[in-house]
């Protein structure tokens, strides 16, 4: 159930599926790509793509979208272990995966959640479509969004919920209404007896204005409190950015604002696909007021295609992957896109989804959406 309050902690800790860095933020940047990879850069140390499992349970869910690796080991969460959240059920109707599945480091596989939209412990409207929105707490939660439609169409998508997890997998709460209106992406930082969760929303209008673009995509800090073995309680919820242009898709279903990585200095970026942008949102763990038309632009066009999934590399530099093309982009915090290596082996548009720093920086973990798999872009 939602509840209300605010405020943000210093000492954070990453949780989702990004990696910490520092970004300045001071006039807008907006530089074009390079597709060559400097020598800097932190994908200029991989070049191979492999295959690490199928992301394909039981129940035969596809579309792989949301991306988290686990850090320690409790119930049956595997330390190191990599989670995958599907969006589209067996029959490949967006909005209707209801699965999480696990890929332990050894390669095994195996289903960490099957959630039933009538057995949820609390109000998600519209039921269960699990998006990109996925990260993982201290002591074993887990979280993932839910962006429902009834038959994988835009018509009937809903704005959906939060999902609170234990570490067996079970639903314990859902946080929904207020702020929470389609929850496509997010990324979570630990801080003294808490967190804070930063939520991309896309479902601002969206479907009432279909097929027009419009300037409402929002992002929601939502701070939780973590005590002891009680579930995480959500204590304040702020809109920090908002003005993200957003759309509905008749292959994508929707498209807004996707991907968001924090830095250490509490500069929020977001991915702005539908403009093909990459937008930071300064103090973001403080501010009271969001930080309106989209935040500021660090970069745009050039090799970004549609940014979708965001990761900060070790180096500080950011990661996205692209919807028109199987590319990914690093761009530097001054704006410069530094590499565009190909991720997906087909070269295909609307592949690439989620994204995440493999443990201990080997590689870019990452799903692709065509063949249904887990995939790494690493060494040799």
């Amino acid at each position: 159930m939602p509840a209300a309050l605010d405020s943000s902690r210093p000492h954070r800790r990453l949780l989702a599926a990004t990696v910490l860095g520092c970004l300045a933020v001071g006039s807008a940047l907006a530089l074009p790509g390079t597709a060559a990879a400097s020598s800097s850069s932190f994908l200029s140390h991989f070049s191979k793509v492999k295959n690490v499992a199928s992301t394909v349970p039981a129940n035969g869910d596809l579309n792989p979208y949301g991306i988290t690796v686990v850090d320690g080991s409790v119930g049956k969460l595997v330390d190191g272990a990599t989670l995958v959240s599907n969006f589209n059920n067996s029959a490949n109707l967006q909005g209707t995966g209801t699965t999480i599945v696990e890929i332990a480091p050894s390669g095994m596989v195996t289903t960490f959640a099957q959630i039933d939209k009538h057995h949820l412990p609390g109000t998600c409207p519209g039921g269960v479509g699990l998006t990109t929105a996925l990260a993982a707490l201290p002591g074993g939660w887990v979280v993932v969004g839910s962006l429902p439609t009834k038959d994988g169409m835009s018509p009937t998508a809903r704005a959906g919920c939060l999902i609170v997890l234990n570490s067996m997998g079970t639903p314990v709460e859902t946080w929904s209404g207020d702020n929470i209106k389609g929850p496509w992406d997010l990324t979570a930082v630990s801080s003294r007896g808490g967190a804070e969760i930063f939520v991309s929303n896309v479902l601002n209008g969206t479907v009432d204005h279909s097929p027009s673009t419009v300037d409402k995509g929002t992002v929601v800090r939502l701070d939780v409190r973590l005590v002891g073995a009680s579930p995480p309680q959500v204590v304040g919820s702020t809109v920090v950015g908002s003005g993200f242009a957003e759309r509905t898709d008749p292959t994508a279903l929707v498209v807004g604002p996707t991907g968001l990585a924090l830095g250490e200095d509490g500069t929020l970026y977001v991915a702005d696909t539908v403009n093909s942008r990459i937008a930071a949102v300064p103090l973001a763990l403080t501010r009271s007021a969001p930080e309106s038309g989209g935040g500021v632009t660090v970069s745009t066009g050039g090799a970004l295609k549609g940014p979708l999934g965001m990761a900060l590399a070790p180096n500080d530099d950011i990661l996205t992957v692209n919807a028109g093309d199987g590319n990914a982009v690093e761009t530097t915090p001054s704006g410069h896109q530094v590499a565009s290596p190909q991720f997906d082996p087909a070269g295909a548009a609307g592949n690439l989804f989620g994204l995440t720093i493999a443990p201990h920086g080997r590689g870019v973990l990452f799903v692709d959406d065509g063949d249904n798999t887990l995939k790494v872009f690493g060494h040799k």
